[in-house]
């Protein structure tokens, strides 16, 4: 497979990853947000997670990366990075020698045993990269970032599945928060390109409007005038 933009957002519209609020949902973050992105679905299920890894391994090959580990930040990309690792050392020409690693987070640390497990079965090791699902203010993704840090793990990349382009309450977006610790941020898809792709209604659109007004890290037009 050869990356392709809007075969992947046809792809996000197939499964219903995307879609619209008549009354507003409340995020984690307090904000009312009158549009969803929710992976959930996809992850669930077998065939849907073997396409999406499938396109994960096209965009990484896209950019041009060249990783020895990929790590989903827990729990929402957990399954993605064992997926995306395990096809991608099967790709690779010494794969038969045993040397890549297959890691995943701890949601909760580890209270006893080897400090080194307290937040890894496997710690990530080799040139890394990160999996996120959905990057809203990027608290996730950036204490992930963090604990992988302090045990000098090389990040080459973060990579979101889908980027709702917000400002965090510091009035910084979480690509310019997630560069800033040295690590180049990518977002397979975002707010900005798929929602007018969706073509939501004036009312919706009206809405979305404003809210990106006050909390986007840009503004959308989706109405003419």
């Amino acid at each position: 497979m050869k990356w392709n933009k809007e075969n992947f957002f046809e792809f996000i519209i197939s499964q219903n990853v995307v879609g619209f609020f008549e009354d507003p949902l409340r995020l984690r973050s307090g904000r009312l947000s009158y549009w969803y992105v929710n992976w959930r679905n996809v992850s669930e299920n077998v065939q849907s997670i073997d396409i999406l890894s499938n396109y994960i391994i096209a965009f990484v090959k896209h950019l041009g990366l060249k990783p020895d580990c990929f790590y989903g930040v827990p729990e929402g990309a957990t399954k993605l990075g064992i997926i995306c690792q395990y096809k991608w050392a099967k790709m690779q020409p010494d794969y038969k020698k045993g040397i890549y690693i297959l890691s995943m987070g701890r949601a909760k640390p580890k209270e006893h045993g080897d400090p080194k497990d307290k937040f890894f079965l496997g710690i990530p090791r080799g040139k890394v990269i990160v999996l996120e699902d959905v990057t809203t203010t990027g608290g996730s993704l950036i204490e992930t970032i963090d604990k992988l840090n302090q045990i000098n793990v090389s990040i080459i990349a973060a990579i979101s599945l889908t980027n709702r382009n917000e400002l965090r309450e510091d009035k910084k977006s979480v690509e310019s928060v997630v560069n800033d610790k040295g690590v180049p941020y990518h977002a397979m898809s975002n707010a900005i390109e798929i929602i007018p792709y969706l073509k939501p209604d004036k009312t919706i659109a009206s809405k979305i409007e404003a809210y990106y007004k006050k909390y986007g890290a840009k503004e959308i037009k989706l109405l003419n005038g």
